[in-house]
């Protein structure tokens, strides 16, 4: 009997053992993590997303979440009677769409999420880039035909104070953040994309590592011709394939961009569609998506 217990237990211990390197590096590092796509509308998904973030929390890691929402935005400004209209890849955002957007981001997706981590233990804080003046934002104008153009209430970050989000992480916390900002300019509140959200925050935290969900196993290699997957390339080799990303994958690419480029050790493209995504990209060899590293010269700096 003893002996059939100690033989079905030991693929667990094998387990556990496997994950020992990575627990070790990461152990006190942040942990930024863009909470999107599937992952945020199937409840399985979502169950698996909370259960990886504590896990992390517990593990000796700290994680922050940011989060965008925009499945449920658009469900409300229907129900509203506002019309979505995208440009530049782009929502478009009038003053009466924004009050739709603050209150889905900050009173529904924000609040569920919290809810799920909390049924752990009394670890989430939910807050938004608004609060303690966390993120700054001006209005963002795209190019369009190479003329900017107005699309509302969206924004572009211009300086991020991470005081309340150490002090929640420093507390043994998990930050659940909204990806809305206020202007020091116009006083306005703005849209901001969730994707470079996270990636301003990581850098500002000097994170150990970026991770950003999508509904695509990573960046391809040369897609639509192939369904390979590019598990690692660094900042150059990223900057050069931008141009020719599409639309969807640009800003999620350009937050790991800039994230590598201003002090965070890796940033990743994870799979969100496959649960606990996270803990296989983060402790296991395998990995789940693309991983961006700086360029040679900076990635041996600092190393320990």
């Amino acid at each position: 009997m003893s002996a059939a217990r100690k033989h079905t237990a030991l693929p667990k211990a094998e387990i556990l053992i496997e994950a020992l390197p990575w627990l070790t590096r990461h152990n006190g590092k942040t942990v930024v993590i863009k909470f999107g796509g599937n992952a945020m509308i199937d409840d399985e998904l979502k169950a698996a997303f909370a259960q990886d973030v504590v896990f992390l929390r517990h593990a000796g890691l700290k994680p922050v979440v940011v989060h965008g929402g925009g499945p449920q935005i658009s469900a409300q400004l229907d129900r509203h009677g506002l019309v979505s209209e995208f440009k530049a890849g782009l929502r478009v955002t009038t003053p009466e769409a924004m009050d739709v957007v603050r209150m889905v981001l900050a009173g529904q997706v924000q609040r569920e999420l919290v809810g799920l981590l909390n049924r752990h233990g009394p670890l989430a804080v939910g807050m938004t880039g608004e609060d303690a003046h966390t993120m700054t934002a001006t209005q963002h104008r795209p190019l369009i035909d190479g003329e900017p153009v107005d699309i509302g209430r969206v924004g572009e970050i211009t300086a991020v104070d991470t005081g309340a989000v150490q002090a929640l992480l420093d507390d043994g916390r998990i930050p659940v953040v909204s990806s809305i900002a206020r202007s020091a300019e116009d006083d306005h509140v703005y849209n901001v994309n969730a994707d470079t959200a996270a990636a301003a925050l990581a850098a500002a935290l000097g994170a150990e590592t970026l991770m950003v969900l999508t509904d695509v196993e990573g960046l391809y290699e040369d897609w639509p011709n192939s369904d390979d997957v590019l598990s690692r390339l660094t900042a150059t080799e990223l900057e050069k394939l931008l141009p020719d990303l599409s639309s969807g994958m640009v800003p999620k690419m350009r937050g790991c961009l800039h994230a590598v480029r201003n002090g965070v050790r890796t940033a990743r493209v994870i799979d969100g569609r496959v649960q606990h995504s996270i803990l296989l990209e983060i402790f296991t060899d395998e990995g789940v998506g693309t991983m961006v590293v700086p360029d040679a010269p900076e990635n041996t700096q600092g190393e320990s």
